[in-house]
C-alpha cells in the first residue's frame, strides 16, 4: 500500500500495541468456566508434549492512526447491536450450525475509541509492535478479511485450533509485522498463536 508523505503525515501518530492477559480476564460472564476448560486443555497438551503446563493467555490489540484510537478484538456476541462495537465480522463456536445460535457466535471488532476489558490486568504492559502509520492503516483494513473459522476447531489442518489468539496472530503475519518477534509473557502459551500465523501466510 503507497501512502504519500502528505498522507502520512495527517495519520501520525500512529502505532499497533499489544496486550497479553490471563484466559479469563475480561470476559463478560463465566470467566471461572473459562479458566477452567482453558487449565484442563493445557494439562491435556502439556501430558502430549511431555512439559510442564503453562499459564494461559489471550491477546488483543489497540491501535492508533492519527486522532483515533481503535481497540481489535475478538468476544463473544452479546446482542445484535453491532455497530455500536465496532463489529466486522461474525463466526461459529463448534460447530458452523451451532453459529445460528448467538450464544454459539464470535464476533471480531474494529471498535472505534473502544476499551480492551480489564486491560489493567495485561501482563508486562504494551508490546509495541509498530510507529509505522502504513502498517496501522493496513491493519485496521484487514479487520474486515478475517478469515471467520471455527471457534475452537483446526478446520485447516494447522496442528493448532483457532480463537481469538488467531485472529491476532493473523492480522499481525498479513500486516507484514515480525510475528516471529512478538514476545509471550514468561511461563505462558497462547493457544491458536500458530494456527493464525499459518494461515495467514498460505495466503500471502
Amino acid at each position: 500500500m503507497r501512502i504519500s508523505p502528505a498522507l502520512r503525515a495527517e495519520l501520525a501518530p500512529a502505532s499497533v500495541d499489544l496486550y497479553w492477559l490471563p484466559l479469563g480476564v475480561g470476559a463478560p460472564s463465566g470467566s471461572r468456566l473459562v479458566r477452567f476448560n482453558g487449565r484442563i486443555y493445557e494439562a491435556l497438551r502439556a501430558a502430549i508434549d511431555r512439559r510442564r503446563p503453562l499459564d494461559l493467555y489471550h491477546a488483543g490489540l489497540q491501535v492508533r492512526l492519527g486522532d483515533g484510537r481503535f481497540v481489535v478484538e475478538v468476544a463473544p456476541s452479546p446482542d445484535s447491536w453491532r455497530a455500536r462495537r465496532g463489529v466486522v465480522a461474525e463466526g461459529a463456536v463448534g460447530t458452523r450450525m451451532a453459529g445460528a445460535l448467538r450464544l454459539f457466535r464470535y464476533e471480531v471488532r474494529c471498535w472505534s475509541g473502544g476499551r480492551i476489558p480489564d486491560i489493567d490486568e495485561a501482563v508486562g504492559g504494551p508490546v509495541r509492535l509498530s510507529d509505522d502509520p502504513v502498517t496501522s492503516h493496513r491493519l485496521l483494513e484487514l479487520t474486515s478479511s478475517v478469515p471467520t473459522l471455527v471457534w475452537g476447531r483446526d478446520e485447516l489442518q494447522t496442528g493448532d485450533m483457532w480463537n481469538s489468539n488467531s485472529v491476532v496472530s493473523w492480522l499481525i503475519t498479513r500486516s507484514g509485522l515480525p510475528v516471529e518477534d512478538v514476545p509471550l509473557p514468561r511461563h505462558g502459551t497462547a493457544p491458536g498463536w500458530r494456527a493464525g500465523i499459518a494461515v495467514a501466510r498460505d495466503q500471502l
